[in-house]
C-alpha cells in the first residue's frame, strides 16, 4: 500500500470517526459536552483532510515503484462480508426487539472485526489495533443495551469508537506528513 492509499484510508476513518460522534454525541450527555465533542470531531476530520491534500501535493513530484493494489480480492471479500454482516445484523436485532441503541453497537463491533480482518491482507497490523478496540466498544454496548445503562450505548459505541478512528487518523496522518517533510 502507497502512501497515497494509506492517507485515503486514515481519510476515510476521519470521516467515519466524525460521523460516529456527530451522530451519537447525544443525550444523555450534558449538552456542552455534546457540542464540543462535534466540534472537536468536525476539525479532526478537517485536520485528516489537510494532511491528505498535502500529501497529495508531494506525492505528485514524487515516483513511487510498482505498489500493491489495496482492493485486491480479499478486501473485496472482507467488505462484503461487512455489510452482510451490517445490514443482517441490525435485521436480527430488530426481529429480536432488541433496543434501537444496540444499532451503534452492531456497527462498531462489525467494522472493528472488519479492521482485525484487512490487517494481514494489507499486511498492516496498526489498524487491527483500532479494531480490536471498537470491536469491544461494539461489545460492551451491546451488553449496555440489555441493562437500565441503555441511554449510554450510543456514547460507548458510537462516540468512544469515533473518537478512537479519529484519534488514530489524526496521529498516523501526522506521522506519515512530518515523516514525509523532514
Amino acid at each position: 500500500m502507497n502512501d497515497m492509499q494509506r492517507m485515503t484510508g486514515l481519510l476515510v476513518g476521519a470521516v467515519f470517526g466524525a460521523v460516529f460522534v456527530v451522530v451519537n454525541a447525544q443525550s444523555p450527555l450534558n449538552s456542552v459536552a455534546a457540542i464540543l465533542l462535534k466540534v472537536a470531531a468536525c476539525v479532526g476530520a478537517v485536520g485528516v483532510l489537510a494532511m491528505w491534500f498535502v500529501s497529495a501535493r508531494g506525492e505528485r513530484g514524487s515516483a513511487e515503484g510498482a505498489q500493491r493494489n489495496m482492493f485486491s480480492r480479499g478486501y473485496l471479500f472482507v467488505v462484503a462480508a461487512e455489510v452482510i454482516l451490517l445490514f443482517g445484523g441490525l435485521r436480527v436485532l430488530a426481529i429480536w426487539g432488541r433496543p434501537v441503541e444496540g444499532n451503534v453497537a452492531w456497527v462498531a463491533l462489525v467494522v472493528g472485526v472488519h479492521f482485525i480482518a484487512l490487517a494481514p491482507i494489507w499486511k498492516d497490523w496498526s489498524i487491527a489495533v483500532p479494531g480490536v478496540v471498537l470491536t469491544v466498544l461494539g461489545a460492551a454496548g451491546l451488553v449496555l443495551a440489555s441493562t437500565a445503562a441503555v441511554a449510554w450505548v450510543p456514547f460507548v459505541s458510537g462516540v468512544l469508537s469515533g473518537v478512537v478512528l479519529l484519534t488514530g487518523s489524526v496521529a498516523l496522518g501526522w506521522r506519515a506528513v512530518t515523516a514525509r517533510t523532514a
